[in-house]
């Protein structure tokens, strides 16, 4: 998952009331008076979430079929940018019932914009998800968002390249980064495979590491930027430039070539989220030779887990006509439709975060591209463990800062002086 072209939050207006009559006139076309209600929802990518969404319709219109639901597909970029000028400018009128926001994104919307949103704490029990999700998706004890898919991390290995360098899949378990280089290494001798591909200009690992140690970009209040003296942080700069430093890693400058560098068989693992498995599936010629490990924690870094997260997403309500309606249709939906869930598994490869859903069926199937392992059963119980960080309002503009960083660091900039710098830079930058 490429990380989206940042768009900063800025000049923000805070909405202090509700939205005059004008502005929140009716944008969905509710007609309660017929007894027929219409809802409209905005998200990006036709065949996850979009896809998603319409089960979610079918189910939901199969016991309630007097509510209309109108599904809008958008860029997230252009999500974020219709969502911001709408809110900037005091209205409502323009935009969706419910939109999907990414968890990373989040808390800049609920932050900057408290009254555009509805208080869905009366429909959804918090703790029906993974605890990490609420997190970005509640502010100030209420639950503002639907979590959605789960961005758990795993370690993707090509278990013939492992076996010809003298490892089985059980050496893989449990194993911390340094470990991982070390395989590395052995890997690049026996086979000359790279054991992982990796962009320089897109931090998501980084993202990964840190989370697996309960750490983010941002402290607890997140605002405050915590580099300088971030433990994970530097840590996982530091194992970074040690892949680098042991010639195990194939650079690649965009999505296309990420894929394309284990579809051609030139690496040996991917450390990533569980939405490329469907990237990984794409090659069939190499089913069977693929399993999923646990994600490797931190070496050094007290409290970090064998569990990490990347992307995600989460459902929201605006505060406009027909939010009852949005929410009672996601309270039944998203919410709590276990059997929904079975089916996102299994038709677009969407593993939830309701708790419930991993006691299905689906959840329990065997996956003979993975030599048969059960992988979803997997990443369902590894979501349970990924710690809960707080997100925050600057996730992207303070990476954006420690890529150019990185960059120095790998340059032989003195890892102090770059987390210090980082440090002083979104300072200065994000308030």
């Amino acid at each position: 998952m490429k990380k989206l072209l940042a768009v900063v939050l800025a000049s923000f207006v805070l909405l202090t009331a509700c939205s005059s009559k004008e502005n929140n006139a009716p944008n969905n076309g509710g007609n309660a008076a017929e007894g027929t209600k219409e809802i409209t929802v905005w998200a990006w990518d036709k065949a996850f979430n979009i896809g998603a969404m319409e089960r979610a319709s079918e189910a939901y219109k199969a016991k309630n079929p007097d509510l209309k639901v109108n599904i809008v597909e958008n860029a997230q970029a252009d999500i974020i940018q219709k969502l911001n000028a709408g809110l900037n400018a005091g209205t409502t009128k323009s935009l969706p019932t419910i939109v999907l926001i990414e968890d990373y994104r989040a808390q800049s919307f609920l932050q900057a914009y408290p009254e555009a949103f509805f208080d869905l704490s009366e429909f959804i029990k918090a703790d029906d998800f993974a605890d990490y999700k609420i997190g970005p998706t509640s502010l100030d004890g209420k639950q503002y968002g639907v979590p959605f898919d789960s961005g758990v991390a795993g370690l993707y290995v090509r278990t013939d390249y492992l076996e010809q360098a003298g490892y089985k899949v059980a050496d893989l378990q449990d194993i911390d980064w340094k470990k991982f280089i070390e395989i590395g290494k052995a890997v690049k001798e026996k086979t000359g495979k790279s054991l992982l591909t990796q962009d320089p200009n897109d931090l998501g690992l980084i993202r990964m590491m840190i989370q697996s140690a309960g750490s983010w970009y941002l402290k607890e209040d997140g605002t405050t930027p915590n580099l300088a003296d971030n433990a994970a942080l530097k840590e996982a700069f530091e194992t970074y430039k040690a892949m680098m430093d042991a010639d195990i890693v194939k650079a690649n400058s965009d999505w296309s070539q990420f894929v394309g560098a284990f579809n051609s068989g030139e690496v040996a693992s991917i450390p990533t989220g569980n939405w490329i498995t469907a990237s990984v599936k794409a090659e069939a010629s190499q089913s069977g030779k693929w399993a999923v490990v646990p994600f490797p924690k931190l070496t050094t870094t007290a409290g970090s887990v064998h569990a990490s997260n990347l992307g995600g997403s989460s459902w929201y309500v605006m505060n406009v006509d027909g939010k009852e309606a949005a929410a009672e249709f996601l309270k039944q939906t998203f919410g709590s439709d276990v059997d929904l869930y079975q089916k996102l598994v299994t038709e677009i490869g969407a593993i939830g975060t309701l708790k419930a859903a991993a006691a299905g069926d689906a959840y329990k199937q065997a996956d003979e591209f993975f030599g048969g392992q059960k992988v979803i059963e997997d990443f369902a119980k590894w979501t349970e463990q990924i710690p809960n960080v707080n997100y925050g309002m600057h996730t992207y503009a303070v990476e954006d800062i420690l890529v150019v960083e990185m960059q120095n660091y790998l340059g032989g900039k003195a890892i102090d002086d770059v987390l210090k710098d980082a440090q002083a830079q979104a300072e200065t930058q994000v308030k």
